[in-house]
C-alpha cells in the first residue's frame, strides 16, 4: 500500500523525466493542485515548474486512487471494461464511437468499443501541453491516429474524476468537432457527478468524503 511518502518520491521521478504538473497529475490519480504538493515536497522540478499551492504541511485534501492491479492485466482490463461498457449500454443505439481521454482513458476505452462494437477515437487534454499560465491559450486535441468525430454520437471515458475539469473540457471538444456526447464513464468519481455540460456521467466507483467540522 502506498503511503504519501511513496506519492512523493513517485511525483520526484515522473517530474524528473520531464513531465509536466498535469501529466503527473494523471499518472497519480490525483489533482494538479496536489501533485504541485507533491513534487514541491521532493524538490524535483516538473516541466512546467511554477510556484506551489499552499496546501499545509498535511498536504492538500484529495484523494489518490491506484488502480495499476487492473491496469497491468489484459484480463483484468477486459473486465473493469466490460462492467464499463455495461454502464453505457442503455445510452442509445445511434452511438458509434467512444472516445477516451489520454492516457489512461485510451485503453480503458478501446475495451468499451469492443464490447459496444463502435470506432475509437482519443483526446489529449489541455493539461498535458501547457506550461505555467498558458492554459487559457493551448487547448487539448484529437488524435488523427484515431476515428473522427463530426455529427457523430459518442461515449467519452476516462479512469478517474477529481475536479471534473477534463471530463468537462472533452465534452465541450467534442461539440466543438460537432459531435454529440451520449454519456461519460470513469472507474472511480472522486466528485460525485450526475452530470458534465449537460452529459450524464456513470462510474463504477463513487468516493465520498466524510469529515468533521
Amino acid at each position: 500500500m502506498k503511503n504519501v511518502d511513496d506519492l512523493i518520491d513517485d511525483a520526484a521521478e515522473l517530474a524528473e523525466r520531464g513531465l509536466s504538473k498535469g501529466e503527473i497529475a494523471d499518472e497519480l490519480n490525483v489533482s494538479r493542485e496536489t501533485a504541485s504538493w507533491l513534487v514541491e515536497r521532493s524538490g524535483a522540478q516538473p516541466a512546467d515548474a511554477g510556484a506551489a499551492p499552499d496546501a499545509g504541511p498535511s498536504g492538500p485534501q484529495d484523494i489518490h486512487v491506484d488502480w495499476s492491479t487492473v491496469g497491468r492485466d489484459s484480463t483484468r482490463m477486459t473486465h473493469i471494461g466490460a462492467a464499463m461498457a455495461d454502464l453505457l449500454a442503455k445510452e442509445g443505439e445511434e452511438v458509434d464511437l467512444t472516445v477516451g481521454i489520454e492516457k489512461a482513458g485510451t485503453p480503458l476505452a478501446t475495451t468499451i468499443a469492443r464490447e459496444l462494437d463502435t470506432d475509437l477515437a482519443a483526446y489529449a487534454p489541455a493539461k498535458h501541453q501547457w506550461n505555467e499560465g498558458d492554459i487559457d491559450d493551448v487547448g487539448g486535441g484529437f488524435s488523427r491516429n484515431f476515428a473522427t468525430i463530426r455529427g457523430r454520437e459518442c461515449y467519452v471515458v476516462d479512469d478517474t474524476v477529481t475536479s471534473g475539469t477534463t471530463l468537462t473540457e472533452t465534452v465541450e471538444a467534442v461539440k466543438a468537432e460537432g459531435g454529440k456526447p451520449a454519456a461519460c464513464v470513469v472507474i472511480v468519481d472522486k466528485q460525485g457527478l450526475d452530470e458534465v455540460a449537460g452529459v450524464p456521467v456513470y462510474s463504477l466507483i463513487n468516493v465520498v468524503g466524510v469529515g468533521r467540522d
